[in-house]
């Protein structure tokens, strides 16, 4: 009897679902990751379909679209070179990082390092009222003021017009400026201090350590942030449409009109007719320019890998 007593069945428990096992707040984060990834999947696979159509339907070479030549109405017939547009989008982007990087980064290591607290008070609120400017200001700005600048103070040097490469990355700088001090400045702040006690504690100055210890100890961050400044700018269309000139020709002067790829699509896009060529072209150019940012998305998590491993 005792030992029936001490003897139990075995209890069997039923498995859980996977309904049961998710419970409701993380079913719909689980649903808004999978829409989000729905809707990023959808988007590219259009802008990939539409930007290949110009191959498949309209059977226009890619030695014909890689080429110089840009014209949707013309009687020797039309030409669909986007090669202009990609090299000017890229050169603009290219001098806009040169002119801003400096400036970021200088104004970002100054926030960090030197200011007091009440310049940072005033830095940081200003940083965040040029992010908040729209783009058509700053468009505004640069063909009410900078063209006119250029045009009457150096036409000497070939600014004889002002609309010009030149105009279109001073805008861009000032547009990326606040984007790439705020990453740097992030950087720079999550910098461990032992480092830069260490660093004092051996006898150097505050710039000696800034320049040997902060700055390769922050490289690949501040390299990030660069990097994101440059997709910003490749984006950007208004802006730098109303200063550049939207001229379709090879860059070769700082001081001569050129265009990119977003302005020419936002300029022919309304005098284009979808499933003609001339909007196939639009398309073939909006793809090349998802590639660019994937290119550069792909260096951003290059860097954050060499980062962690530094």
């Amino acid at each position: 009897m005792a030992e029936a007593a001490g003897t139990r069945s075995p209890t069997f428990h039923r498995a859980l679902t996977l309904a049961e096992r998710i419970d409701p707040a993380r079913r719909l984060t689980l649903l808004a990751a999978g829409l989000v990834v729905a809707l990023v999947g959808l988007l590219l696979a259009f802008i990939g379909w539409n930007g290949i159509q110009l191959f498949l339907v309209s059977r226009v070479p890619l030695t014909d679209v890689l080429s110089t030549r840009w014209s949707l109405t013309s009687s020797a017939g039309a030409s669909y070179g986007i090669l202009p547009f990609v090299a000017g989008t890229l050169g603009v982007m290219a001098v806009a990082a040169l002119i801003a990087t400096p400036l970021s980064v200088g104004l970002a290591m100054f926030m960090a390092e030197v200011a007091p607290r009440w310049a940072r008070g005033i830095a940081q609120p200003a940083m965040e009222v040029f992010v908040g400017i729209p783009s058509v200001v700053y468009g505004w700005l640069g063909i009410t003021i900078l063209v006119p600048f250029l045009r009457e103070n150096f036409a000497g040097l070939g600014f004889t017009v002002g609309f010009s490469w030149l105009a279109g990355s001073l805008v861009l700088a000032i547009m990326i400026l606040p984007t790439i001090t705020s990453i740097a400045y992030d950087v720079l702040l999550s910098i461990p201090s032992e480092l830069r006690t260490a660093s004092m504690a051996l006898g150097t100055t505050r710039w000696q350590t800034v320049r040997h210890v902060l700055v390769p100890a922050g490289l690949a961050g501040m390299t990030t942030a660069v990097v994101l400044g440059m997709m910003r700018a490749a984006g950007e269309a208004l802006a730098v449409q109303m200063v550049i000139g939207n001229t379709p020709v090879m860059p070769a002067s700082l001081a001569k009109p050129v265009t990119t790829m977003t302005s020419q699509i936002t300029l022919d896009m309304g005098n284009t007719v979808q499933g003609e060529p001339a909007n196939q072209a639009l398309w073939t150019m909006g793809l090349v320019l998802l590639l660019i940012s994937f290119g550069f998305v792909m260096l951003v998590r290059a860097l954050a890998r060499r980062r962690v491993v530094a």
